[in-house]
């Protein structure tokens, strides 16, 4: 990864993607468990709107990034300091970085549908939350050795703001299912 403690120029070029992606994924995937948990919605439930929403989510994101770069590089042509990133490279970087690291809070749902395990079914939300929790603690540790900032105070930066918005979607789902019950 570091070519004699420098970053190499790949690692640079595609971090805010990867970073981007993958947080994006996780958060948002897991915010849609939450969602799904808070309003009691069942483990089928769980598992068809977390995977609407990695492939929707994940391609609008793709072909947002895809968007946002081609226009940077039109915009500014000839500039010497424009940004070198191909517009495909970039989008596919989001969407793998999405859908990989976004299927983690879905993990212990497909398992429990798979083996229909009773401590798996019994625990899913409790595995989606900590497979949840170390995926978006490597990605901030990660994405703070790259960018030379201390991995520690990121992963626990990525972390809060994963449990933020996690929360929120807890507390909504939670809502509107006593609103409508």
């Amino acid at each position: 990864m570091k070519e004699g403690g420098k970053v190499s120029k790949l690692e640079h070029k595609y971090l805010p993607e990867f970073v981007y992606g993958g947080i994006d994924g996780s958060v948002t995937t897991f915010a849609v468990v939450c969602g799904a948990i808070g309003a009691s919605l069942s483990s089928v439930v769980v598992l068809i709107l977390g995977f609407a929403n990695l492939f929707g989510d994940g391609f609008s994101m793709a072909i947002s990034n895809y968007l946002s770069t081609k226009s940077e590089k039109e915009l500014h042509p000839k500039h010497r300091y424009s940004p070198g990133k191909d517009p495909v490279k970039t989008a596919w970087a989001t969407f793998i970085s999405f859908m990989v690291i976004g299927l983690i809070p879905l993990i212990s749902f497909i398992l429990a549908a798979i083996f229909k395990n009773s401590i798996l079914i019994e625990n899913q939300f409790t595995y989606s939350f900590v497979l949840t929790g170390f995926a978006l603690l490597i990605v901030g540790a990660l994405k703070g050795e790259i960018v030379g900032k201390h991995p520690g105070k990121s992963a626990v930066e990525t972390l809060i703001i994963g449990g933020i918005a996690a929360a929120l979607a807890f507390g909504v789902g939670y809502f509107v299912k006593s609103l409508l019950s």
